[in-house]
């Protein structure tokens, strides 16, 4: 059993009686009577082999539980005629199976000895069923970890089975591997080698090199490949018997599925996660199928996917199906028992994960007491729940408990598996930190080397756990004022992410708002390493331009965003050259899109323990995602043979400085943001130069500050805005760099973490005057950013090439199509009036809309009106010489109405509405925009433009503009910023979006949007940026209004994609 990462590996891990029933063994004993005052009574012998035969069926059901109470009944009716008769033996023996699939592994083998006794009295030495009595009391030895004593037993077993079956009988075989998993467990390899070879060589020439025999065999071979990291054999002796089995028993047997099983574990081993997931899926719908879905093998199952999904940090997925294993668990095998703690001990990674240290203590605690008695304090399973424990303890800060139990873990495990094995490495990484967090450097740094050269040796160079035992070292390095070293690690540990760059970018639109790619969740290791460059530029700023070339690379790994993914999928699509070739393009996308949803909804289903409705979603859901990948599979052929180019344009790379440079004009100027975590990072960019500087402040800081900076932006309650705060901040980000961007007309900003909430526009540049503000004047008079220069927003600087090298200009013919002014309510609403001021926000969160699994219609019903956004949007046809008929207001501005719009004939879609901002729940975290509610809601349209809605539209739009509150927001709080209904619209088919940071007041907004299309049609030339500036300063200037100067009314729009004219 292990802890971290199971998996079912029935040719390994089960009762050794059951290998042996198979070859006729246990069968040929029940029907012996071995002498007549052995024999049982006639009516004694009818219900014992009743229940036997029960017995049987709640085994192989996986009722563990059940069968243990049955199996002491049987055995202490059996006992009432005496222990030394065969039907006691069988009593006993079946009792002792229950025991050690509970876990009860002291008492299973307490009573496997009994069965081996009362053998040795009544049978030769020799008989082959005292090697069988052998071979399962050898099994739970191991089991509790006392290979010697099983090393013993195995062989002697081996020895009566070859005198009296012959040296090539299938029992031989199986011992063999008995004897080959017992040196594996002793990290004796090459012993290990010479049985799992001799029983492979065996299999082959008694039954042929493609039997199941040669199958079992292989399986077992490969727990010693993988111990010694030799992971192309492990794969490939894992695919030969995964071959032989589906070949002998047909695809849906339980044998495939442990093979299924095998081979996802190497590939996850190796870090190709999604590979494993894909058969770890499939094996659990066989298990589903042939065990059922509470049987204890699926449970495993379950736990080996939650396994790759915590690997990849999609942690709210591996809880639930950690949740759903439990109970599976707790039922077959009882709350004490060890299968429960295995799942608890994973629960405990989770929170871990998540830093929720007094719920891991909570955990580790339980299974630790679980495993004390199981399998006993010194057991190497027992050590891993130590480690967890520690972790808990070093988390809370009470360093001397977690050193206690790391060097608990560290000695039990040196002395049972040695000092090199790969389950020493987990602990010695946890003690490095608790090293750390104590300031014992030197202590620190020697623990991270040794299990890094450990994991180095067990898992191969690029494998995730070592480029984060390289960053470990580098961020340690940082810490001892060691910069040389720092960047030396970290490029060892970018390096081995970046090998699996190539498999990590989905060509999807990730629409659930969950975790990206194994680079975007080891993002810290690219902060690390621009920290380090840093750090060496300040030590040696000789070095600073090529240090600042190299930082520029990592930065842009680390601010990955999904919605930079979703702008830059644009690419592929328009370089495809041709329009049939461009939507085979969008429909290989909206498949993958699509399959992620579908594969999402199934994770949700296994983990519902309501298992009675889950079953028929989990066979529609299946059939759903096996048709998508059976189209994506021939999409994928004529792609790479009409678009070979398709797949290096699906994952784009981050650009060189001097690539970035060519697609900047002359009058341009780039920054680009990342948030660390005691420090940021600015590059600038123009055409012809380059800087980089550190900026003395980390993301928590930063976040605190433009949470200030932002209160100021409530348009309800107009407060006074901060100028010296939005000049500071000017000084702080950008002031560094200044000088290389500050004379460049439009500046194009790409930001990270918490500066994406900012709007980079309402900084201020020059110092204000000290007087607090007492109207429009100061506000007036302030230096604004925009004044000096047009602010485009960019998801990430590879879009810049998305943008300028593959998307040509919209094709489309109409000009424009709007949404606007919907109806809510057949009972007027308190809406804005003509000549009122209102707010285009919505007073409660977007959940607050639900109720139970649906809408909530009456809360929508209260949405006031927005009259005026018909007179912007008519306002802004006209300047564009669009139709009036193609301006939808009222009941017609529906999600029926737009998802039926022929979307891709127009170069402007605009939408005038409110905009609901997700809220952070499950299931329902989703922006929208708020159409007219139908009469009868359904599936179809409820009312609600949802953001995976959005991303199913076919747009060919130079852009989308989204006059509606927030719609810059991302998914839920805490999430990347833009990467809601502005990631689904990239993804759409647009090049740039008009979005809001924050509630807009209704009549500015109706302003702002007409006078920057008035701007816009005055000058052809103009590039969008430009307009939406000067409306902006129009707006500002305006002395009509007592309100107008207030960056809250003005600045709430930002412009993200292309924003100049092209």
């Amino acid at each position: 059993m292990t802890w971290r990462r199971q998996r079912e590996l029935p040719d390994r891990s089960v009762n050794t009686c059951e290998w042996l029933m198979r070859s006729g063994w246990w069968n040929g004993l029940v029907g012996i009577v071995l002498a007549a005052a052995l024999a049982p009574v006639a009516a004694q012998k009818v219900d014992i082999e009743a229940a036997q035969k029960r017995f049987t069926e709640l085994y192989a059901a996986g009722n563990y539980s059940g069968a243990l109470t049955l199996a002491q009944a049987t055995e202490a009716a059996a006992k009432r005629a005496g222990t030394n008769n065969l039907t006691y033996v069988l009593a006993l023996n079946d009792l002792a199976r229950a025991n050690q699939e509970l876990g009860r592994y002291a008492a299973a083998a307490g009573m496997f000895k009994q069965v081996l006794d009362a053998l040795q009295k009544n049978v030769p030495p020799s008989d082959p069923r005292i090697a069988q009595a052998l071979a399962n009391l050898a099994t739970v030895q191991l089991l509790q970890g006392k290979s010697g004593e099983a090393e013993t037993l195995y062989k002697r077993a081996l020895e009566i089975a070859t005198k009296a079956l012959g040296p090539n009988d299938p029992a031989v075989i199986r011992l063999l591997g008995n004897l080959g998993d017992v040196y594996t467990s002793q990290a004796r390899h090459a012993d290990a080698e010479t049985e799992y070879q001799r029983a492979l060589a065996l299999a082959e020439k008694t039954s042929g090199p493609n039997s199941l025999p040669v199958a079992l065999v292989l399986n077992n071979l490969t727990k010693l490949y993988e111990d010694e990291s030799r992971f192309a054999q492990v794969e490939q002796a894992t695919k030969r018997a995964l071959a032989i089995r589906e070949q002998a028993l047909g695809p849906d047997h339980p044998d495939v599925a442990a093979s299924l099983n095998n081979l996802a574990h190497v590939y996850e081993r190796v870090g190709r996660y999604a590979e494993a997931e894909s058969l770890f899926r499939r094996a659990i719908a066989i298990w589903e199928k042939s065990v059922g879905a509470n049987h204890p093998r699926l449970a495993t199952s379950l736990l080996n996917l939650a396994s790759v999904y915590a690997d990849e940090d999609r942690l709210d997925e591996a809880e639930a199906l950690y949740m759903r294993a439990l109970v599976i668990r707790e039922a077959a095998f009882g709350a004490d028992s060890l299968g429960v703690a295995t799942v608890l001990n994973n629960l405990a990674a989770i929170y871990e994960s998540q830093e929720r240290y007094a719920e891991v203590e909570k955990y580790a605690r339980r299974a630790l007491e679980i495993a004390e008695t199981s399998i006993g304090p010194t057991h190497p399973d027992t050590a891993k729940v130590l480690r967890k424990l520690g972790v808990a303890y070093d988390g809370q800060r009470r360093y001397a408990e977690a050193e206690a139990q790391f060097d608990r873990a560290l000695a039990i495990l040196t002395k049972a598996v040695g000092p090199t094995h790969r389950f020493i490495a987990p602990v010695l990484v946890s003690q490095g930190h608790l090293f750390e967090h104590q300031g014992r450097y030197d202590q620190a740094e020697q623990a991270y080397k040794r299990a890094l050269t450990i994991n180095e040796a067990a898992r191969g160079p690029n494998h995730p756990e070592v480029a984060r035992g390289f960053n470990d070292l580098a961020s340690l390095s940082l810490l001892q004022g060691k910069p040389t070293d720092a960047v030396a690690f970290s490029r060892k540990a970018t390096a081995a992410i970046l090998a699996h760059a190539d498999n990590d970018i989905s060509p999807a639109m990730p629409t659930d708002g969950g975790s990206g790619g194994l680079i975007e969740q080891r993002s810290d290791i690219f902060v690390t390493h621009v920290a380090g460059l840093a750090a060496a530029v300040h030590e040696d700023g000789g070095s600073a331009r090529a240090l600042g070339r190299e930082a520029f690379d990592s930065a842009q790994w680390a601010i990955q965003s999904s919605a930079g993914t979703a702008l830059q999928q644009l690419g592929p699509r328009f370089a495809a050259g041709n329009d049939a070739l461009a939507a085979l393009v969008r429909t290989n996308q909206d498949l993958s899109a699509y399959l992620r949803d579908r594969n999402k909804a199934l994770v949700a289903a296994l983990a519902s323990l309501d298992v009675a409705s889950a079953t028929a979603r989990i066979d529609d859901i299946r059939k759903s995602i096996a048709d998508a990948e059976s189209k994506l599979a021939a999409n994928a052929a004529l792609l790479q043979t009409q678009f070979p180019e398709f797949a290096g344009l699906s994952a784009p790379k981050p650009l060189k400085v001097e690539d970035a440079q060519k697609l900047l004009g002359p009058d341009e100027a780039l920054l680009l943001f990342l948030t660390g975590e005691k420090e940021s990072y600015v590059f600038a960019l123009t055409a012809d130069a380059f800087d980089w500087h550190a900026i003395p402040i980390g993301g928590s800081e930063l976040a605190g500050e433009i949470a200030n900076f932002r209160k100021g932006l409530d348009i309800d309650q107009l407060g006074p805005f901060d100028l010296p705060l939005a000049h500071r901040m000017f000084e702080q980000l950008i002031g560094p760099v200044d000088g290389t961007i500050k004379s460049k007309r439009n500046l194009l900003v790409v930001a990270s973490g918490a500066l994406t909430a900012l709007p980079f526009h309402l900084l201020v540049t020059e110092a204000p005057p000290s007087a607090p503000v007492q109207d429009g004047t100061a506000y007036r008079d302030a230096a604004w950013l925009i004044k000096r220069q047009a602010v485009t927003v960019l998801p990430s600087v590879a879009s810049l090439q998305t943008l300028r090298s593959f998307v040509r200009r919209a094709s489309s013919q109409k000009p424009m199509i709007g949404f606007g002014d919907p109806v809510f309510s057949r009972v007027p609403a308190p809406g804005n009036s003509k000549d009122g001021r209102g707010t285009r926000r919505l007073a409660r969160a977007y959940t607050e809309y639900w109720r139970g699994a649906g809408l909530d219609r009456s809360a929508l019903a209260s949405a006031p009106r927005l009259p005026d956004t018909a007179d912007e949007l008519k306002a802004v046809a006209s300047d564009l010489g669009a139709a009036m008929s193609d301006i939808h207001l009222g009941r017609d501005a529906s999600v029926t109405t737009v998802k039926h719009a022929p979307l891709a004939e127009f170069r402007v879609v605009y939408f005038a509405t409110h905009g609901l901002v997700a809220g952070d729940i499950k299931g329902l975290a989703e922006p929208a925009l708020l159409l007219s509610l139908p009469a009868q809601p359904s599936d179809e349209d409820n009312g609600l433009l949802t953001a995976s809605e959005a991303a199913q539209l076919k747009l060919n739009a130079e852009w989308v503009v989204l006059s509606a509150c927030n719609t810059a927001a991302g998914d839920k709080p805490g999430a990347q910023a833009l990467s809601g209904l502005a990631r689904a619209f990239f993804f759409a088919g647009a090049r740039a979006l008009l979005v809001s940071h924050w509630p807009v007041d209704s009549e500015a907004a109706t302003r702002l949007n007409i006078s920057t299309f008035a701007a816009l049609k005055a000058e052809p030339t103009l590039g969008r940026a430009e307009a939406l500036r000067r409306a902006m300063l129009a707006l500002l200037n305006d002395r009509s209004s007592r309100t107008s100067a207030h960056p809250a009314i003005w600045g709430p729009f930002s412009l993200i994609g292309e924003g100049a004219r092209r």
